[in-house]
């Protein structure tokens, strides 16, 4: 009887040991939407647009200090131009949000999974992930930058390869100066 309570005991004792020695893995750290911001800039032949989105959700994984993944979610009928005052601004707006363009009535919000997660520096990573657009998925691959509870990240999107069609080059003929480029650019601040 003494022998099994002395095992016991050992045991137990060495599973406590062995699990307060062992690191935390995979903490998620929930991203602050009120204090995050995603920038968008579109171009075209004659110029450009630019506004915000905002995050839905969203969260970054980390394995001590190292990044290893995230996981967005944002909120499409959020999306305005900040260049355009009045009934123009409107006008933008809504025909963005509008089936030539990311018909957010039927596809409310876009998603962004990070599939792999590469470092390149002290801060910086090299991140491929699956987003996803109009119900569309495709990988992209773009570099993100922590520092502290913030981090920032830049990534071109190719809208065509999202049924995003309106004004593109990559659809329609002869459209001129008329042309709306496939490629826009997301500046995405976080913190979390």
């Amino acid at each position: 009887m003494k022998k099994s309570a002395l095992s016991l005991v050992l045991a137990v004792f060495t599973g406590l040991t062995a699990m307060a020695s062992t690191p935390v893995d995979n903490e998620v750290k929930e991203v602050k939407i009120s204090e995050s911001t995603v920038t968008w800039k579109g171009y075209k032949v004659t110029g450009s647009h630019h506004g915000t989105i905002a995050l839905k959700e969203g969260s970054l994984i980390f394995d001590g200090d190292k990044l290893t993944g995230g996981e967005f979610v944002v909120d499409m009928p959020t999306l305005v131009s900040n260049d355009l005052q009045g009934e123009y601004k409107g006008k933008l707006e809504g025909h963005l949000k509008s089936d030539d363009f990311f018909g957010v009535e039927a596809h409310p919000t876009s998603k962004l999974v990070f599939t792999s997660v590469k470092a390149t520096g002290k801060n910086s990573y090299e991140v491929t992930g699956d987003l996803t657009v109009k119900g569309k998925t495709n990988p992209v691959t773009f570099d993100i930058s922590i520092y502290g509870n913030k981090a920032t990240a830049t990534m071109k999107v190719d809208r065509s390869l999202y049924d995003v069609k309106y004004g593109s080059g990559s659809f329609f003929d002869n459209l001129g100066d008329k042309t709306i480029y496939d490629e826009f650019d997301l500046v995405v601040d976080l913190v979390f």
